[in-house]
Formats: C-alpha cells, structure tokens, sequence
C-alpha cells in the first residue's frame, strides 16, 4: 500500500508539472486561452461523467473519468497561481480541514455514530467561522448555494429547515402535502394559467424531495437512475421497431407500450425480481 500512496504522489506531481508545461509562454495556445469561467463547463461536465461511470458500476470508466475531474482542480490551480496561490495551498487546505474536523480519529475527540460526526463536524465548521469573524448563527438557509442542481439544492434546503423543527411529524404527512399539491396543480391546469401550473409544478417537485429526503433516497440520484431506466427501455422499443423496418412515430402507442413492458420484463429477469 505504502507503494501505491509513493506511486500516487508522483504521478500527482507529473500532473501538476504536465499542467503547468501547457500553461507556460510556450505551451498549448487553446490551455493559454482557458479563464476560470471558460473551466467551469468542463468541471461540470466531467463530475457528472463520473457520476455515470458510478451508476453504471463501471469500474474501469471510473478510473479513466476520475483522472478527467482530477484535472479541472490541478487546472483551475495553475491558473490560481496568477492569483497568488496553486495547488499546494488547495491541498494544504484540504489537508488540515481533515484533520481538524475528525479529532475522534486524529486527536481525542469522541465519535460513536456517523451522526456524531456530523454534529461535530458542523460544530467545528461554526467555530472556524467565529474564528473568521463571520457572524454565527447566520439566517438557516444562507449556507446553502443557489447555483447548485435544483433537486440537489431543494434537498438541502429542506434538510436545512427539518434540523431546526420545521419538519412533518411522520411520513403520511409528507404523503397528504402530495396529494394536496396534485390537487392544487389540477386546479392550475384546468384553470390554463401557465404562471400557476409552473408554481405548482415546483411545489409538487418540493414535495417529492421533501418525501424522498423523509424515506432516506437521495432525489438526484433516484431521478438519474430512473431517467436511466427509462433510455434503456426506450432505447429497446426503438430497436424493436426498427428492427422490423418500423419507425417510432408511426407505431401505434399500443404497440409501443407492449414493447415497453417487455422491457420491463427482461430487466426484472436479469436483476433476480
């Protein structure tokens, strides 16, 4: 194992020096070019490549997909270093958040359960901000950033909210909030009032995250995994079609959903259910 940590480390250090060749008066005119605003897309992009590869268990695409994300900071870093800072400091920092926030493994805290941990974690985290001279308690929801995905933002918004007691006694309350909102949304579409519908279609989504926040399922990944469900089985009624020398949008519906349900039933017999 020491080996690899030995091996990791110099091929970290062969990034770095490989991003800063790049970068330098004579390297890649198109590297040259890049701002940390033009890097943004490609730190999107490739977080979520790499959230793929994992809902893909694909093990050897993770690797490679990894390697792709483990860029982006290397790169915004050696931009950083017109800023006057570079990657050293990033680790730096990172490094010393980690110690500092787990003392039950690396001083004498004490930490049973992984909700020990998060309690003291957010401890710690309030400290270095009194530290810091930010005001604590801020308002509830200001730590939460705006520019996250929505679900991802809508969920710890309402984790947020559910810390401090504004939360529903047990889930069938969560359940009657749905119903209310699908009721509510009904009224908006019948009444054909676009403005309406879109309020209501967000609090019916709210809802949804709140009830999956509720029953333990992360919103973003259950949507990922059923958005990729359905490509699958859309992907076979489509080669079904064609396969016949068919086309999507002459097929009667009918048709289609009995293909549909097919491969439903292929994917419960290859899962075991």
């Amino acid at each position: 194992m020491a080996d690899r940590f030995e091996e990791a480390g110099e091929r970290f250090t062969e990034l770095v020096q490989i991003m800063a060749r790049l970068r330098a008066p004579d390297g890649c005119p198109w590297d040259r070019e890049q701002t940390v605003d033009t890097i943004k897309p490609y730190l999107l992009e490739e977080t979520y490549e790499v959230l793929d590869a994992i809902d893909q268990e694909d093990w050897q695409a993770l690797a490679e997909e990894l390697g792709d994300l483990l860029l982006q900071p290397v790169f915004l870093a050696e931009i950083g270093r017109e800023h006057g800072f570079d990657i050293a400091d990033s680790l730096n920092a990172i490094n010393q958040k980690l110690v500092r926030r787990h003392p039950h493994v690396f001083a004498q805290g004490n930490a049973k359960t992984a909700e020990d941990v998060k309690q003291r974690w957010d401890e710690i985290k309030d400290q270095e901000k009194t530290d810091r001279g930010v005001a604590v308690p801020r308002p509830i929801l200001e730590g939460v950033p705006r520019n996250l995905p929505a679900l991802v933002e809508a969920d710890k918004v309402s984790k947020k909210a559910a810390q401090e007691g504004f939360e529903w006694p047990n889930v069938e309350g969560v359940l009657e909030k749905l119903q209310e909102e699908a009721a509510e949304l009904a009224r908006a579409g019948a009444a054909n009032d676009p403005a309406h519908i879109e309020a209501e279609i967000g609090d019916l989504l709210f809802t949804l995250v709140n009830l999956a926040r509720f029953l333990r399922i992360d919103p973003e990944q259950a949507l990922r995994k059923t958005t990729a469900r359905f490509r699958k089985r859309f992907a076979h009624v489509e080669s079904e079609i064609t396969a016949v020398g068919g086309r999507l949008s002459e097929t009667p519906l009918e048709r289609m959903e009995e293909l549909w349900q097919q491969a439903k039933g292929l994917e419960s017999q290859s899962s075991g259910y």
